[in-house]
Parts: C-alpha cells; sequence; structure tokens
C-alpha cells in the first residue's frame, strides 16, 4: 500500500550548537524523539491517543553514529523507520539528511516496548488489536527524500 508523509524537517538553531560551531552530540537524539513522534501523529495514533488508551512505549535503548557534521542554520531531514515490531517490542531507525545535498548526516536507531497503565510488558497483538494492525502496516515502510 502507498503512504504519503511529510518529511520531519529541522532547520539547526544557534542554541543547539557547541563551542566547535556544530550541533552538541545530545541534540541528535532530541531530533530522532522528535521524528519519531511526528511519524506517529501521521500514523494517526501519537503518543498522546496511545497514551489515552493506556498504552506506554518508553525508550529501552538509543544508538546515534554520526557521519558528518550538522552546523547551524543547516536544513535537515530527519527520516525514521519502523524496522522491527511483533506486537511486544519496536525499533525505529533514523536517517538524517541534509536538505540540500541529500548527504546523509547521521544514523541512528531506537528500541521501544509497550507497557499497559500499570507499566507492565503487554502484547498489542492481543490487549490492542487495531493498533497492532496499525504498527505492522507501517513495518518496513521507506519514506523518500522529495526530489
Amino acid at each position: 500500500m502507498e503512504r504519503h508523509f511529510d518529511l520531519y524537517e529541522h532547520q539547526a538553531q544557534y542554541y543547539e550548537t557547541d563551542q566547535m560551531g556544530i550541533i552538541h552530540h545530545s541534540n541528535y537524539i532530541r531530533w530522532f524523539e522528535e521524528a519519531r513522534t511526528n511519524l506517529l501523529d501521521q500514523m494517526g495514533f501519537g503518543y498522546a491517543k496511545m497514551e489515552e488508551s493506556g498504552v506506554i512505549v518508553p525508550v529501552l535503548a538509543i544508538n546515534c553514529i554520526y557521519k558528518s557534521m550538522v552546523r547551524y542554520n543547516d536544513r535537515v531531514y530527519i527520516i525514521p523507520k519502523i524496522e522491527e515490531f511483533n506486537g511486544i517490542r519496536l525499533t525505529i531507525s533514523y536517517r538524517i539528511v541534509d536538505k540540500s545535498t541529500g548527504e546523509l548526516r547521521t544514523t541512528g536507531e531506537s528500541k521501544h516496548c509497550f507497557l499497559n497503565k500499570e507499566n507492565r510488558p503487554f502484547s498489542l497483538k492481543k490487549e490492542q488489536p487495531k493498533l497492532y494492525d496499525l504498527f505492522d502496516s507501517y513495518l518496513k515502510v521507506d519514506l523518500s527524500i522529495p526530489k
């Protein structure tokens, strides 16, 4: 099934830079979260809606590999992709790509699980089948950069 997404675009801000004039490494993790939140919103089931339905999605692990520097005022796309999903765990990959050159600047990955309101792991397939089907339908959907 063809999917349309508005890619998450970010303009690097001055306050995000370090003394060397490049984006401080901690900001990339924030950008991943912003793009992940945007993806879930576009899927029609953002964090607020999930939590209202009793589903909590904590981060279990996150990594980031820096390929080249992002500097103040650069515009980048942060492109998430659901790589793994089994109804209990979720892995999302990220690519940060320079908007003007298409250069890959950063890659990363976050791992998550699904908890109920009592902070207990549970299976979306059993407890929230519609949400399970939604995530499953987005598994491996590749978001491309506009030409």
